[in-house]
């Protein structure tokens, strides 16, 4: 113990029951050498039983490098004190046993971290799997945020631990998990790993579960969700990759995650939907689909500002998709110039930031106004 004092500038600022933990494992060591030597057969299994008398907890007070520190300084102790307890003629037969054992004593300490390690990684894939279900089903408190933060969880902290700009934003990525006998995943908890790894190498933090046949990401600490699922989709499955709506933190990743689910349940009405794809660019297909999220989204950002002041610009984008995109027909019907209905048309393209002069924009238009219609009948009354 003096030695390790000494030698090891760490020890000396352990706790006293820490110190106390290491002393108790020292002489069990050496106890459980002398047995061993006395009969190496009857005692074949002492080197991996010396670390029985230390708590669970010992392995996350001291790491395996110090342990390996101090297994060596306990070693190099014996060897400089062994040649006064015993004859000259019995060290170098002590002394090759003794290096055997500490051979044997190094595998243990390795099995026993090796251990910790799995039950802890065990502990923290189910907490893993358990925080990204709160967030998928809404259920987020104050816990949610202390047991992301117990899993590493920063919501912004880069590959060097530097703020990422935007750090507290989050949104939910959804798409369809890999086949475990498919490359380049070789089971779900290595794709979780994985994915969580490569966030890290592209600045952004990661929380990930495999839900059934889906794999859901909640990415962490960059506003621009889709940069960052470009460098992660080789490790999703083929088929369509839906990124939800940018958040302010955790506690609102609800309101992502609902909508990118809703997303990949009606992507496949959009055959030619880029992969990622963002939630908010499936509007039309998730109202068809059912998702009143997204039909309220339509009627109230996209039809509510055309029905502003005298409707003009309602009518023209009405009239405009009912002549089948013809900008003359449109002025015709309005009796207007068809410069007019081009300024009106640019008009709807910047209120509403789609531009029917675009073929899916116009779609999610038609849509949008079909909604705004059978929601609020009185405020798209034609002023025709």
């Amino acid at each position: 113990m003096a030695a390790m004092e000494a030698k090891l500038p760490w020890f000396g600022k352990l706790s006293a029951q820490d110190r106390s933990w290491i002393g108790l494992v020292a002489q069990s060591g050496i106890s459980a050498f002398v047995d061993w030597f006395r009969d190496p057969e009857a005692h074949s299994s002492m080197p991996t039983r010396i670390f029985g008398s230390a708590p669970r907890e010992f392995t996350r007070v001291i790491s395996l490098h110090q342990t390996v520190d101090l297994v060596r300084t306990t070693i190099e102790t014996i060897e400089n004190t062994i040649g006064t307890l015993l004859p000259p003629a019995d060290v170098p037969i002590v002394n090759e046993a003794i290096q055997r054992y500490a051979r044997e004593v190094a595998f243990a300490a390795a099995t026993v971290y090796a251990q910790a390690a799995e039950m802890r990684g065990a502990w923290d894939a189910r907490l893993e799997a358990l925080l990204v279900d709160s967030v998928i089903r809404g259920e987020t408190d104050e816990s949610v945020r202390s047991r992301a933060s117990a899993l590493g969880w920063t919501g912004g902290a880069g590959t060097a631990g530097s703020a990422v700009p935007g750090g507290a934003e989050v949104a939910v990525v959804v798409g369809r998990a890999p086949a475990e006998t498919s490359p380049p995943a070789n089971g779900s908890s290595n794709v979780v790993d994985m994915v969580r790894h490569a966030a890290r190498e592209a600045g952004a933090d990661a929380l990930c579960a495999v839900q059934g046949d889906r794999l859901v990401v909640v990415l962490g600490g960059t506003s621009e969700p889709v940069e960052i699922v470009q460098k992660l989709a080789r490790w999703f499955g083929p088929g369509p990759i839906v990124v939800g709506p940018v958040v302010k933190d955790l506690m609102a990743a609800v309101t992502s995650a609902r909508a990118a689910v809703a997303g990949l349940r009606a992507v496949a009405a959009w055959p030619g939907a880029p992969r990622p794809v963002y939630a908010d660019e499936l509007l039309p297909e998730r109202s068809l689909s059912g998702d009143g999220h997204a039909r309220r989204q339509l009627a109230n950002e996209v039809y509510a500002p055309l029905t502003a002041g005298d409707g003009a610009l309602l009518d023209t984008v009405s009239a405009y998709l009912d002549s089948g995109g013809s900008i003359e027909a449109t002025a015709r019907a309005l009796f207007v110039h068809a410069n007019t209905v081009r300024y009106r048309l640019k008009r709807v393209a910047d209120l509403t930031g789609y531009n029917p002069l675009n073929p899916r924009d116009s779609f999610t238009l038609r849509v949008a106004l079909t909604l705004g219609r059978l929601l609020n009948p009185e405020a798209g009354s034609s002023t025709l």
